[in-house]
């Protein structure tokens, strides 16, 4: 007699990838970092700026490959929203507020640094992101230390969070806009709305029509990444309660299609890219000048503010309840894990700065907001979960 196996959680799948991804996605971004400063450097930066085709090497990265990151991250926003623990304002109200708060807070603090040097202005989203991949990446090294409500409010915090990013960049960081891609991008997102309507379930024309929307996206002035989160709003979704990897959901089966191409290959390939930075003439004057420190100020100083206070507001006045087994302690620690902005903040710092010299120093920001976040709250929470245990 067939056994039947009992359908595995999405969301434990989902944090099992994104944990181990954040890994992988550390070991890129130190080996980014070792490569750059080493005497294979040049040949670092003279790979990225090899064009092929249209672009270069490191556009093809930022721009089509990491559409494929953006065409995940929508796919889970979608799921989350009609599916998952975002489905009921309940569920919502929590990470809402905090992710709101936590994106809202650190653009301050970066303004009221950086905002004042003329031309830096422009980068003031760069600190609002949090990495998902990354911060569950350091919960998992603290295992059992961590309650399990913690890990899926982070995780929820950072989905919400992405979907301001997205929102961030598609307004924020889109210059000249062509009508007339803009108006193919528009037709193609109306076929596959029709598609779904007539109850097509088929993936493989969705796929295709995506691919065509990524070159109207990226033809239109309008960052091409965004047509990964508009192809994912278009693919249909069967509600599975109990039964999250249920064969018949198209949107599903192409999330976990797309899970570990995205967690262990290009979000990887994206810190490697993006990470190295060369510290020849490196000083402390270089990392409190306004702009790296206006970053590392909003990932460290204003995400913990940002996240930490919301969330005791939010308990203080009865909106939502703090996560369930968890001390404010450990809150306090997630919130600081929070401040771990790197593959977004990374990503936006790209769009916001062309200048070579900015560029760097975007780096350098992150690069030390995210380290310093993940210390201080791996620090917390490992205290914190000892203390807990003890008691």
């Amino acid at each position: 007699m067939a056994v039947r196996l009992k359908p595995k959680s999405a969301l434990r799948a989902f944090l099992r990838s994104e944990a181990s991804g954040g890994l992988v996605l550390m070991a890129a971004a130190a080996a980014a970092m070792i490569v750059a400063n080493s005497p294979l450097g040049d040949g670092y930066t003279r790979l990225l700026a090899v064009h092929v085709g249209p672009m270069s090497v490191l556009h093809w990265i930022d721009d089509a490959l990491m559409a494929l990151f953006f065409l995940l991250v929508g796919l889970e926003i979608k799921r989350e929203l009609v599916d998952g623990h975002l489905s009921s304002w309940s569920d919502r109200a929590l990470p809402s507020i905090a992710a709101a708060s936590g994106m809202a807070v650190p653009a301050a603090v970066y303004l009221a640094i950086a905002g004042g040097t003329p031309g830096l202005a422009r980068g003031w989203a760069i600190p609002s992101a949090t990495d998902i991949a990354f911060a569950i990446g350091v919960m998992a090294l603290l295992g059992k230390r961590v309650p399990a409500s913690l890990k899926l409010f982070l995780t929820t915090v950072a989905i919400v969070d992405d979907m301001g990013a997205v929102a961030v960049i598609a307004l924020a960081y889109t210059n000249e806009i062509s009508g007339l891609a803009l108006l193919g991008a528009g037709v193609i997102a109306g076929v596959m709305f029709v598609l779904n309507r007539l109850g097509v379930v088929r993936l493989l024309p969705y796929l295709v029509l995506g691919l065509g929307l990524w070159v109207a996206v990226w033809m239109s002035g309008i960052h091409a990444t965004i047509a990964g989160v508009v192809t994912a709003a278009l693919i249909p979704i069967r509600r599975s309660p109990g039964a999250p990897d249920a064969a018949g959901s198209p949107l599903h089966r192409l999330e976990h299609a797309l899970q570990s191409w995205v967690a262990y290959a290009i979000v990887p390939l994206f810190g490697f890219a993006n990470a190295g930075v060369s510290l020849a003439g490196f000083s402390l004057a270089t990392l409190v000048a306004p702009l790296p420190l206006g970053i590392a100020a909003g990932l460290i100083v204003g995400k913990q503010v940002g996240v930490f206070g919301a969330v005791f507001a939010a308990a203080q006045f009865g909106w939502a309840t703090k996560p369930r087994g968890a001390s404010w302690a450990q809150v306090y620690g997630t919130a600081l894990l929070c401040g771990i902005g790197f593959t977004m903040s990374l990503f936006i710092g790209g769009l916001a700065f062309a200048d070579p010299l900015l560029e760097r120093e975007v780096k350098l920001g992150v690069l030390a907001g995210s380290v310093l976040s993940a210390l201080a709250g791996s620090g917390v929470l490992l205290l914190s979960g000892r203390s807990a245990r003890r008691h």
